[in-house]
């Protein structure tokens, strides 16, 4: 078929899924999968696929490779035999070498999750709640050698709602990614578009994000643990300690124009069923919801009653003791 472009798609988690089932649906051909091995997961610890492998095998696509490493011709020669003229990068979690980058005739095209220069790296989605980003989007780009400095192919803004978390924003990119993907192949296809170099100022990078990077500490202003609290849902989780032990923040926002004089990590009062807690720089944390280790999710002033938290105590940094 004119413009069917042979597609070898690179992915694992499920933010990834949407761009695998558009190609799917396309003109284009997934003549091969390539995922992460299957890895213990849940309480039982038992092996189990990713999402990505998950709808491929249901979808009857193939084959499907899970390379511990792209590195060595071994695990690279059996993606070339599947003579792709593109291989398609959304999430996959490992690098590409450059021989394989330079295989296809089209090359590599990542769908990364932020408007590049801005965000490169592992967790974009995380990073533009933590810096309090208004707008993101996603960029296809041309993969080079470098960690996502490529040329840019497409891009598409959409705004962060206010309250936004990274579970619901990562799963609009995602489906804004597998339009932009299919938008981008067939304008390859057809030889229509350009790639363009990444501009040199506005780079920030997205790291990846660790257990660590969820404690709390209460000298931070209110709208920052607030920020956290958003960015890290499902994982890690946002963690203080109370009277009982670890207490997990799970509902929470900044009291805008209120100020306090207490300590911060002070337990102010109740509000309703939510409890207000003293942060950095005078600001007011309102939590809504919280888990004590051991327990399910419950309002705030619950916990009060079950002696999580006490009125007038003060809760301290997270981390282990």
């Amino acid at each position: 078929m004119a413009g069917e472009l042979r597609v070898v798609f690179f992915g694992t988690p499920e933010w990834a899924v949407p761009s695998l089932a558009a190609l799917v649906g396309s003109r284009h051909r997934v003549v091969g999968v390539v995922t992460a091995p299957d890895r213990p997961r849940g309480r039982s610890r038992k092996p189990r696929p990713a999402p990505v492998k998950e709808f491929a095998v249901a979808r009857g696509i193939g084959p499907i490779l899970q390379p511990e490493t792209l590195r060595g011709r071994a695990n690279r020669e059996p993606i070339l035999a599947l003579a792709p003229d593109a291989l398609v990068v959304v999430a996959y979690g490992k690098i590409l070498p450059g021989r394989l980058l330079d295989a296809p005739r089209l090359g590599a095209i990542n769908v990364h999750f932020s408007l590049l220069p801005r965000h490169r790296g592992a967790s974009p989605v995380q990073h533009a709640i933590l810096a309090g980003d208004r707008e993101t989007g996603v960029t296809t780009m041309k993969m080079d050698r470098g960690l996502d400095t490529g040329p840019v192919l497409l891009a598409e803004r959409v705004p962060i709602e206010p309250r936004e978390d990274a579970a619901h924003l990562g799963a609009r990119l995602a489906e804004l990614g597998a339009d932009l993907l299919l938008r981008t192949l067939d304008d390859l296809a057809a030889g229509t578009l350009v790639p363009r170099p990444q501009p040199e100022v506005g780079v920030t990078w997205a790291p990846p994000i660790t257990k660590e990077m969820g404690i709390v500490r209460w000298d931070e202003p209110a709208e920052n643990i607030d920020r956290k609290v958003r960015a890290f849902v499902p994982w890690p989780p946002v963690t203080a300690r109370g009277p009982r032990g670890t207490i997990r923040l799970v509902e929470v926002e900044p009291l805008a124009g209120e100020r306090t004089g207490a300590p911060p990590g002070t337990v102010l009062r109740k509000a309703g069923e939510a409890v207000d807690v003293a942060a950095g720089g005078g600001t007011i944390l309102r939590v809504h919801r919280l888990q004590p280790a051991g327990s399910r999710a419950m309002p705030a002033a619950a916990a009060v009653a079950g002696r999580h938290l006490e009125i007038g105590g003060r809760l301290e940094d997270g981390g282990e003791r």
